[in-house]
């Protein structure tokens, strides 16, 4: 199958394949001045927003760690306390994701997202006013458990609902917000560092509430999946979607026919081979185990690649080269979110498309290792030497690191998982990868503390060694997939004995050809 850009041009811009090549509007403007099109992404705003909750725990609690109010008031937690404080959020996700998974199948992705922005709100709230050790545990819990109503149906919905051409990137820069989250967190938590009083780390806690506020108040222009309408069996509610959103109000569009027609063959086909509840689907075939193994291998080393370390426990590692003031652990958080933001959005997101997923995990996963080596050796000898330079050396290497991660395990996390799946699977093999995700999450943030505290920089040595069996196992599993839509990804895995792809020219005339053969 060759690749082509939109205007049909072999090798060209952005590929996507000849058939879907073949029936894109031939409009030289770009999206933003398409007002369709620049509709359809202003609402995919809204969920596009659902990672900075996440993003937004992970920096307040790395700035609360900084803040003597917040240390005095629960008692300078460290150790196993520390962990535990920390690990309540990402548990509560991985209690709450099978049943995520069920809401978001039968009634909507919308809806299981609106349940998300009203919770989230709401222990917020709680946390900010939590009045003793208990009742912070209770909230972050809670919080975090209902933060898997936003995280789990958002980079679906933006994958089914995104225009064709805009898909891939769109799904990369869900989970930026990660770092628009920790931004607003590191920020908030640097100007409260002045404060004296109690409210410096509970108007932080309070303010994790406001990015499912705002998503709140535009979620009512946000329309459903089309992909999951047509499951549903509202054929007409999923085609007029299209022609709003993809076609500008044209009912005879080409490409609202081709769509229509790979969804419908897909999901027809998958009615008649994939259980529409069975988890067990999951590693039924030889194409799904495959698909699972990389859903758990990269939700497990989203965390388990050294950058837990920092994105939870900063503060330990600035300690560790004589960093201690609050004012400067908070500047370095902030400047480290932006820095993060900027690489995940023009290196990541926006060169997902050019560049390859395949390659840019590599990449990031090649430059991490090389970065956290030499990380290690500085931090080595600063400990010996207690050479301020070396303390100075260890922060650049610090944001490097970070870089090489924002590059690929913050765009892809839920951007590869969420393509190689085909639609019946799809919300279970993203929240596949989310536990995965969650309870390495879990563990880091129980063993991480512990072992910085008991053996300091020498716990870096373990994630040198397990960066570069990393890249090996990303080299010899992980398949390309550029080029395709989401329904004719399927083939990477399984080849091309299923999925029907349609015809073009029977795309502009109604007509439709059926499945592949093998």
């Amino acid at each position: 199958m060759g690749f082509f850009n939109r205007k049909g041009n072999k090798g060209a811009g952005t590929s996507v394949s000849a058939e879907l090549a073949a029936v894109l509007p031939d409009d030289p403007r770009p999206w933003y001045l398409v007002p369709h099109r620049l509709k359809l992404n202003l609402v995919l705003l809204v969920p596009l927003l659902s990672g900075g909750a996440v993003g937004y725990d992970g920096s307040m609690m790395n700035g609360l760690q900084s803040l003597p109010q917040w240390r005095k008031f629960f008692g300078s937690p460290d150790g196993a306390l520390l962990g535990a404080m920390n690990s309540v959020y990402p548990a509560g996700k991985v209690v709450a994701l099978v049943l995520v998974t069920y809401l978001g199948d039968r009634f909507g992705r919308k809806f299981t997202m609106v349940i998300g922005c009203v919770t989230c709100i709401a222990f917020a709230i709680m946390q900010g006013f939590s009045r003793n050790f208990n009742m912070f545990i209770a909230a972050r819990a809670i919080l975090g458990f209902f933060t898997s109503f936003l995280s789990q149906p958002s980079p679906i919905l933006i994958a089914e609902l995104a225009y064709p051409t805009q898909r891939g990137k769109l799904t990369a820069l869900y989970n930026t917000s990660f770092y628009l989250g920790g931004i607003i967190a590191a920020w908030m938590t640097y100007g409260m560092s002045g404060w004296t009083s109690n409210w410096a780390w509970r108007i932080s806690s309070i303010v994790q509430g406001a990015l499912p506020l705002i998503q709140l108040l535009g979620i009512y222009w946000l329309p459903e999946s089309p992909r999951w309408l047509v499951a549903r069996g509202r054929t007409q509610e999923a085609r007029q979607v299209l022609i709003d959103f993809h076609a500008g109000g044209d009912r005879d569009s080409p490409l609202v026919k081709f769509e229509m027609a790979e969804i419908e063959g897909a999901l027809t086909f998958e009615g008649d081979t994939v259980s529409q509840n069975s988890w067990f689907e999951l590693i039924r075939t030889p194409a799904n185990r495959k698909r699972t193994l990389i859903a758990v291998l990269v939700g497990w080393f989203a965390q388990w690649n050294g950058v837990g370390i920092i994105s939870y426990y900063l503060t330990l590692v600035l300690n560790t080269i004589g960093i201690t003031a609050a004012r400067e652990q908070t500047l370095i958080n902030g400047l480290l979110q932006i820095s993060n933001w900027l690489a995940a959005i023009f290196v990541g997101a926006l060169m997902i498309d050019r560049i390859g997923r395949r390659t840019l995990f590599l990449a990031s996963t090649a430059g991490m290792c090389v970065s956290y080596i030499i990380w290690t050796a500085l931090t080595a000898t600063f400990v010996e030497s207690h050479n301020a330079e070396m303390g100075k050396a260890v922060v650049a290497f610090i944001f490097i690191f970070f870089f090489f991660y924002a590059i690929a395990w913050a765009p892809l996390l839920q951007a590869y998982i969420v393509e190689i799946y085909p639609y019946t699977l799809r919300g279970r093999g993203v929240s596949t990868m989310y536990i995965s995700t969650f309870v390495g999450l879990v563990v880091g943030n129980q063993v991480n503390p512990i072992a910085m505290k008991a053996i300091g920089w020498k716990y870096y040595i373990f994630f040198c060694c397990l960066l570069a069996v990393l890249f090996v196992v990303i080299w010899w599993l992980f398949p390309e997939t550029k080029g395709h839509s989401l329904e004719e990804i399927r083939e990477v895995f399984e080849g091309k004995a299923s999925p029907k792809v349609v015809d073009p020219e029977d795309a502009r005339d109604g007509t439709f050809v059926g499945y592949n053969k093998a």
